[in-house]
C-alpha cells in the first residue's frame, strides 16, 4: 500500500469519528440526551385557582361542570372554591390563592363593586386574574381579561322581542337577581333602554328573586297577590330558574303561564326552552356557562406571558317558538 493510500485511509477514519461524535450530541428539538421529551417550564402544567359564585342555578352546574372538566382534561391543576353566595368568602378565597401562590386566580364576582383591594393585593404577588362572567367596575389595569357574557345586550334583546310581540304595550312585572351583581344591573339597564321607546310599555313592580327559582316562584305570587298589579300582562326575569318559579306560581293561581301572561328571560336553559316549545314560556336569550375551553385558553396564555384580548363575549342565540322545539334537542344544560 502507498503512502498516499494510507494517509487517505487515516482521514477518512478520523473523519467517520467526528461525525460519530457529533451525532451523539445532537438531539431532536425538546429531547433529552437520551431521546425522551424534556419537560420545560412552558409545558408544565399550570396551577389556577377558580372562585366561584356558588350553586344556585341550573347554569351555574354547567358553569362549574365546564370550568372542572376542561381542567382536568388539560391536566392543570385546579383549586376550586365556591363563595357560596357570600361575597366575603370570595375575597377570603382570593387571599387564600394569593398567599397559595398559584400561578393565575379566575374570579366569578358575585357583585360588581368592591374588588380593587384583592386585585391590588394579586397584582403586588404578580399574580394575573381573569374575571369570568360577570364583569365588574375595577379599572381594567388591574385584572387581564373579562370572559363572558353581554348582560346589557342580553337586557336589551329581551325587550326589544317583547316591544315586537305586543306591539310596543305591555305591563311588565320584573323579577331581578342578585343585588349588585353584573348579570342584575345591566340585564335590567338593557331591557329599560330597550322599552324607553315604547310609551305604552312600563315596569309596574320590581323585587328580587336572588336568581333562585324558589325565590322567584316566591316573588311571583307575590305579585299575583297584589291587587295594584291586576293589570300586568308579562313577567320579566334576570334569568331562567326564577321564571321557571314564574311559572309554577301563574299556574297554581290558576293562570297559564305563556298565554295570560307572557314569560321572558335570560340564560337559555334546557328547562326554559322546552317551557317555551311548551307553550308555557316565550322567549330567553342565551347566556352560556360553557366557559371552561376559553378561560383556561387565557389562562395558559398568561401564564406564559402572552397577552389576551381583554373583552372576550360569548355568541348568544335567541329562542322562542320559532325554534324553542328544535333547539332543546341539542341543549347541553
Amino acid at each position: 500500500m502507498s503512502t498516499q493510500r494510507l494517509l487517505h485511509g487515516v482521514c477518512l477514519a478520523v473523519v467517520a469519528l467526528a461525525l460519530a461524535a457529533c451525532g451523539d450530541n445532537t438531539q431532536p428539538a425538546g429531547s433529552s440526551p437520551t431521546g425522551s421529551p424534556t419537560t420545560n417550564a412552558a409545558s408544565k402544567p399550570i396551577n389556577v385557582g377558580f372562585i366561584q359564585t356558588g350553586s344556585e342555578s341550573a347554569w351555574r352546574a354547567a358553569n362549574t361542570n365546564s370550568v372542572k372538566s376542561e381542567a382536568e382534561k388539560r391536566g392543570i391543576k385546579l383549586n376550586f372554591i365556591s363563595g357560596e353566595g357570600s361575597v366575603d368568602k370570595q375575597r377570603a378565597a382570593m387571599s387564600t390563592l394569593i398567599a397559595q401562590g398559584v400561578d393565575v386566580i379566575i374570579l366569578d364576582p358575585l357583585q360588581n363593586f368592591g374588588w380593587d383591594p384583592s386585585l391590588k393585593a394579586a397584582k403586588n404577588a404578580n399574580i394575573p386574574v381573569i374575571i369570568a362572567d360577570r364583569a365588574i367596575d375595577s379599572s381594567p389595569d388591574l385584572y387581564v381579561c373579562f370572559i363572558g357574557s353581554n348582560f346589557d345586550e342580553e337586557g336589551q334583546r329581551v325587550g326589544e322581542w317583547l316591544a315586537k310581540k305586543t306591539d310596543g304595550k305591555a305591563q311588565i312585572v320584573e323579577i331581578e337577581g342578585q343585588n349588585g351583581s353584573a348579570a342584575a344591573v345591566d340585564r335590567k339597564k338593557g331591557f329599560e333602554e330597550a322599552i324607553a321607546k315604547y310609551p305604552g310599555m312600563k315596569v309596574i313592580a320590581s323585587k328580587s328573586g336572588e336568581f333562585e327559582t324558589a325565590q322567584g316562584k316566591q316573588v311571583m305570587e307575590a305579585f299575583l297577590k297584589n291587587p295594584d298589579l291586576k293589570g300586568m300582562t308579562a313577567v320579566f326575569a334576570h334569568n331562567d330558574d326564577m321564571a321557571l318559579g314564574a311559572i309554577q306560581a301563574i299556574k297554581e293561581a290558576g293562570k297559564q303561564p305563556g298565554k295570560d301572561l307572557l314569560i321572558v328571560s335570560v340564560d337559555g336553559e334546557k328547562a326554559m326552552v322546552q317551557a317555551i316549545a311548551n307553550g308555557e314560556a316565550n322567549c330567553t336569550v342565551e347566556c352560556k356557562p360553557l366557559l371552561g375551553p376559553a378561560l383556561f385558553d387565557a389562562a395558559e396564555k398568561v401564564a406564559a406571558g402572552q397577552k389576551v384580548e381583554a373583552k372576550q363575549y360569548s355568541k348568544e342565540e335567541l329562542f322562542d317558538s320559532s325554534n324553542a322545539a328544535q333547539a332543546v334537542k341539542e341543549r347541553q344544560y
